[in-house]
């Protein structure tokens, strides 16, 4: 079997824990942390499943930036 590794975020979002895969756009949730990574692993399970030729987006390198936004 083959294995491959891909990146995730997650963030505390009132009780629950949000986690995003960076390489496909698709998010789950989670009541802690390693609930919600393995919920999103499941999620990337599914979706490879069904997906007939699954493209990740390759990422090197990341951080987390803040930036200010003005709106009225």
């Amino acid at each position: 079997m083959k294995q491959k590794q891909f990146q995730a975020v997650v963030w505390k979002e009132g009780r629950h824990f949000v986690s995003q895969c960076l390489n496909f756009d698709i998010s789950s949730f989670g009541t802690t942390k390693k609930k919600a990574l393995e919920n999103l692993s499941e999620a990337v399970e599914l979706y490879l499943e069904q997906s007939k030729k699954p493209s990740p987006s390759k990422i090197s390198q990341t951080s987390v930036e803040t930036f200010t936004l003005s709106y009225a």
